[in-house]
């Protein structure tokens, strides 16, 4: 492991705008309009509930809004992109024309990424880190928009059957930087890059608990990290105390996103923790 202090990263340049990354991380709020999802599977599935949910999240002071209208929760099956793009087209053309917080499309579908861009997304944010439909390289490229790389071992349905890792922290580092390097070599700015270490994507509780431990580890790629780990099963019993608990120590670890679905709760949680001391 190396023992140079990595510079930190104070900033994700998206594809109209540049984000800056202060002391408390920058709170990516979910919108899943979607009728599966693990933890808010149906509640959004209505494109103008969705809306509202997403100008909630704004007014709780969500820095991005996060659209995903197929579930990649474990034993998820997939989605077409014709249902996909019918769930999130009406919900990503509403937010991005009624708020000026930046959208985010959550797919590793080109097609349904490029109609969101379109409709004035700035990020694709992709499980499958831009290498499972081969056009969605090239239309990073083209529309020089802010991507998220994320690990997963295998595919939704199967992830959690049998995840295996013999380092999972070194395994996962290894597969971001070679992410990072062929998106790069493809040619995306690297201040435009995030990555993702995929907590809960083919991970075991303790593969979680480890790479949590060692998120510093992944500042020494010199891109954002984002983690998504909100309401996860291994937080249980409480999700959502775990969550809280959770985003605390990213901050401290310099993590500069948090995917949550709670963003008032934790950004009050981020402040009063940064307030008495928790970041210094």
């Amino acid at each position: 492991m190396s023992t140079l202090q990595p510079t930190r990263i104070d900033r994700w340049t998206l594809r109209t705008r540049t984000l800056s990354v202060g002391r408390i991380p920058l709170l990516m709020g979910i919108v899943n309009v979607t009728p599966d999802s693990f933890s808010d599977g149906g509640h959004c599935f209505d494109a103008e509930a969705a809306v509202e949910h997403g100008l909630r999240l704004v007014a709780a002071g969500a820095d991005i809004l996060d659209v995903g209208g197929e579930s990649t929760r474990p034993g998820s099956l997939p989605v077409d992109a014709q249902e996909e793009l019918r769930r999130v087209m009406p919900v990503v053309g509403a937010l991005c024309r009624q708020t000026d917080v930046p959208v985010s499309i959550d797919t590793s579908k080109a097609i349904v990424a490029r109609h969101a861009i379109h409709a004035g997304a700035e990020i694709i944010n992709d499980i499958a880190a831009l290498a499972g439909d081969p056009a969605m390289l090239s239309l990073a490229v083209e529309t020089g928009c802010g991507v998220c790389a994320m690990h997963m071992q295998g595919q939704p349905r199967t992830m959690q059957d049998h995840p295996t890792y013999q380092d999972v922290v070194a395994e996962v580092f290894e597969y971001l930087r070679e992410r990072r390097d062929a998106i790069v070599a493809a040619g995306v700015a690297q201040d435009r890059i995030a990555l993702d270490p995929g907590i809960g994507f083919g991970k075991t509780v303790e593969h979680n608990l480890q790479l949590l431990a060692n998120i510093r580890r992944l500042h020494e790629l010199g891109c954002p990290v984002l983690i998504g780990h909100s309401r996860k099963r291994f937080l249980s019993p409480d999700p959502s105390a775990g969550t809280i608990g959770v985003a605390l120590s990213m901050a401290r670890h310099g993590v500069q996103v948090l995917r949550v679905h709670d963003v008032g709760a934790v950004r009050q949680a981020l402040v009063m923790f940064q307030a008495t001391g928790g970041l210094d």
